[in-house]
């Protein structure tokens, strides 16, 4: 079975993944709209941007299934039950705020592409969005907790950031923001509640001072991943942090730009700093 996910284990307290840049797209999804379009939702070259970080000594998961097919930044309450054949046998979700990305078709289990359109002609099978969760979400969510778990245990403290990208101008359907012009950066940690504001605002002043435009906890604060595993009070940070992917590729084609290596390099500065860097001294 090819494998739907990759974990590299580390020496330091830094954990990174990259849950959206899957491009292995599994023969049951069987969905009906165009491939191009449905690309559109990879972060596309996100892992590539850090294929250095391993070597740096950084934790590594990266998730090989398209978060169009199942979406691992998503809690498995956030299920649109619409699209089922049956009823969901598990908890759904019902605070409105939690489930808005559900109403724009963004659950667990994606009802449209960021443009709106449907991505299939048909209803999902129960027994087959449990085994999307099974397959790819839990072992997935394991590897993370692992990985945080042991850099915790070892160091004391973990910093994890959970490595994301954003179109340059957001679409109808991707965030409550429609047509907002992004930052180059988007720094988010759900209010503060994710990771010590310290560290948060470190990492905006070191891409503020690489010449960046940065956002902070706006339109993207952070979702399951950085939510689930972060408890600053124990030294546990996380931040999710999306680029702008005008900086490093052309939108409609998929192809790397010039921005790619620049982009890299700053980006290993900031791995850099934050392997050098003790949350509880700061």
């Amino acid at each position: 079975m090819t494998p739907l996910f990759r974990y590299v284990t580390g020496s330091s307290a830094l954990v990174l993944d990259s849950p959206h840049s899957g491009t292995s797209y599994p023969d049951d999804f069987a969905y009906a709209c165009d491939l191009g379009l449905l690309r559109r939702a990879e972060d596309t070259h996100v892992e590539k941007l850090y294929d250095f970080a391993p070597a740096l000594g950084a934790h590594w998961i990266e998730a090989f299934f398209p978060r169009s097919y199942l979406d691992a930044n998503r809690n498995t309450t956030e299920m649109d039950v619409s699209m089922l054949d049956g009823p969901w046998p598990g908890v759904v979700e019902t605070d409105p705020k939690t489930m808005s990305k559900v109403r724009l078709g963004k659950g667990l289990v994606w009802r449209t592409t960021d443009e709106g359109v449907p991505i299939y002609r048909r209803k999902l099978k129960v027994a087959e969005v449990q085994a999307r969760i099974a397959n790819c979400w839990t072992p997935y969510h394991a590897a993370v907790a692992q990985a945080i778990d042991a850099a915790r245990s070892r160091h004391g403290y973990s910093i994890h950031v959970n490595c994301h990208s954003m179109p340059a101008l957001a679409t109808s359907h991707a965030t409550e923001f429609p047509g907002e012009k992004h930052a180059d950066f988007v720094v988010g940690d759900r209010d503060g509640t994710t990771a010590g504001k310290a560290l948060s605002q470190l990492v905006c002043r070191h891409l503020g001072a690489l010449g960046y435009s940065v956002a902070y906890n706006h339109p993207y604060k952070g979702v399951e991943l950085v939510r689930r595993y972060s408890k600053p009070a124990e030294h546990r940070h996380s931040i999710q942090l999306e680029i702008n992917r005008k900086l490093y590729m052309n939108e409609e084609t998929l192809a790397m730009t010039a921005g790619f290596e620049p982009l890299k390099a700053h980006l290993r500065s900031l791995v850099e700093l934050l392997l050098l860097t003790d949350p509880r001294k700061l």
